[in-house]
């Protein structure tokens, strides 16, 4: 079978670029360490929730398959590397998924094929780090093959913005790289925007999240300086978001979560300072939100005891333990350290989330609620964390104890907003 394109991580990001390429009429395979995810795609599952299990189907009837042996590669046109780029244990970068994936690639690359990267990671990745992984088998960048970087767009949960109608940056190793890059996303996109070289591809994508990070520290710190002198910062929003011009309004939460926005500026910082630079706001930012579920928790303290209660023996739930609305992802969801912080007051705890099945914390599973009815009632306290639909629409005057509201978006006699 001639392979079109290839896909190597059949995760957030490799899934719905595969799902589209198929679409398009491209003969697609994937590729993927997981052979759970293998075997589930195989058996018409699928494991992202954007992503239906009919459009799975639909995916194999047009020819798709996956695979966990790498030969799956071998003659493919195209090669795009969709693998995750986290941290480590201790908080640094966490290339190592990525630079295996580039050497198994160069393992099966052939002459005149494009390899596109979009994983995120730091400016100069592409040119420094990948390039002589896939040079090393001898062929050359712009001559035997050709390599570009084109940092990935996902939002999981957004029903606005696709992959399809979310314009893609691409940039080349060379001109031609870049040409052929461009032609291959054309196909798959409605806007591509070219860059002029990979270093300012991979600088926009940290750049978009670095951002939302130092907006949404800003925010929250406002907060709470206000929350300290006694003004409403939701009305202040309120008002803020009038202005037709020069604002644009975040809101503040308990920490902020998800694959991105948590990691990326650590992915900026962490280069910066290799090249002697320190990024200040970034720090600053880092700062402000890591200490947030420690004022959540400290909140929470105060209204048990105004409530009557010993912390070190109130039954305290949180509510939406999702990084972001309406989606089952967790990853780096501030969840975890509020979590933490209650358990070091010595809070009993338990959680409800519709979405999230299971939540454990260094490895201790959190009791979950059977409802979000027997949460309002059958707790001591009350912290929502996430704005889920079906909080959005909850009666919070339902509620026996009080509620911390740390996202603004409830109403009741016993709310008690961030």
């Amino acid at each position: 079978m001639f392979t079109e394109v290839a896909v190597v991580g059949l995760g957030y990001v490799g899934l719905p670029l595969a799902r589209r390429a198929c679409e398009a009429g491209l003969a697609t395979v994937g590729y993927d360490i997981g052979a759970d995810v293998v075997e589930g795609l195989d058996r018409g599952r699928s494991h992202i929730e954007d992503i239906p299990d009919e459009d799975i189907a639909a995916m194999y009837a047009a020819g798709f398959r996956a695979g966990t042996d790498p030969a799956v590669l071998a003659g493919a046109h195209t090669v795009v590397i969709c693998v995750p780029t986290g941290l480590t244990e201790s908080g640094e970068p966490d290339l190592l998924p990525l630079t295996s994936a580039v050497r198994t690639v160069a393992r099966h690359l052939e002459p005149g094929a494009l390899v596109c990267v979009e994983s995120t990671s730091h400016p100069g990745t592409t040119e420094e780090i990948v390039r002589p992984l896939l040079e090393a088998h001898g062929l050359r960048v712009g001559e035997d093959f050709h390599l570009a970087y084109s940092p990935e767009r996902i939002d999981p949960g957004n029903r606005r913005y696709s992959l399809r109608t979310t314009p893609k940056v691409v940039s080349g190793c060379t001109t031609l790289c870049a040409k052929h890059a461009t032609a291959f996303y054309e196909r798959l996109v409605d806007e591509v925007v070219v860059a002029a070289g990979t270093r300012e591809a991979e600088m926009a994508k940290l750049l978009e999240n670095a951002y939302r990070y130092v907006n949404i520290a800003l925010i929250d710190e406002i907060a709470v300086y206000c929350d300290r002198v006694g003004i409403d910062i939701w009305d202040v929003l309120r008002c803020a978001d009038t202005k037709p011009f020069g604002f644009t309004a975040f809101r503040p939460g308990p920490g902020v979560g998800g694959h991105c926005i948590p990691v990326d500026p650590r992915y900026l910082m962490t280069h910066a300072a290799e090249q002697g630079f320190t990024f200040r706001t970034l720090g600053a930012a880092r700062a402000v939100l890591d200490a947030m579920p420690e004022h959540v928790a400290g909140r929470a303290r105060d209204l048990l005891v105004e409530a009557g209660k010993d912390p070190a023996e109130a039954r305290v739930t949180l509510l939406g333990v999702a990084y972001k609305a309406d989606i089952s992802d967790t990853r780096e969801s501030p969840a975890y350290a509020v979590a933490r912080a209650l358990g070091a007051l010595g809070t009993r705890l338990t959680y409800h989330d519709p979405y999230v099945g299971r939540f454990e914390v260094d490895g201790v599973p959190v009791p979950r609620q059977r409802s979000r009815a027997h949460a309002l009632t059958g707790s001591d306290l009350v912290v929502l964390l996430q704005e889920h639909a079906e909080y959005r629409s909850a009666d919070w005057d339902l509620a026996t104890c009080p509620v911390l509201d740390t996202r603004g978006t409830a109403e009741g006699r016993r709310v008690v907003r961030l």
